[in-house]
């Protein structure tokens, strides 16, 4: 019989938080317990198995009144490459006009992802 490992997470799938437990027992997952809706046990599948971030940040912009626009990944990324997509996202410049969902850099680091405008940027 092999060993049963209890891995902990909290829950951001809803505003509950739920404290979430996932039991596997080192090649599948056995049960997760302690969710109080379907998004929660879903999240604690892929957490514990493939955790998935959306990243927001901004890019410079060229000719609006602020130098910023807000941005976000189109998606969930690979929790281990979120570093990796903030420094691809830092030498993005943008000139003004911008519309919310314009692509300011499409498939981020071979992800399938975008990053998109998450305002309008009016030029100035």
């Amino acid at each position: 019989m092999s060993e049963h490992h209890v891995s902990h997470y909290l829950c951001i799938g809803c505003p509950l938080g739920c404290r979430l437990e996932v039991e596997d027992d080192g090649t599948d997952i056995v049960e997760v317990r302690g969710w109080d809706c379907k998004r929660g046990e879903r999240y604690g599948r892929e957490e514990h198995t493939d955790p998935r971030r959306v990243v927001a940040t901004t890019v410079k912009v060229r000719g609006a009144l602020w130098a910023r626009i807000p941005v976000k990944t189109s998606g969930s990324v690979p929790k281990a490459m979120v570093r990796e997509i903030a420094k691809a996202v830092r030498n993005v410049e943008v000139e003004a006009p911008v519309r919310l969902g314009a692509a300011v850099l499409t498939d981020v680091l071979g992800t399938g992802v975008d990053i998109v405008a998450t305002r309008d940027v009016e030029r100035v």
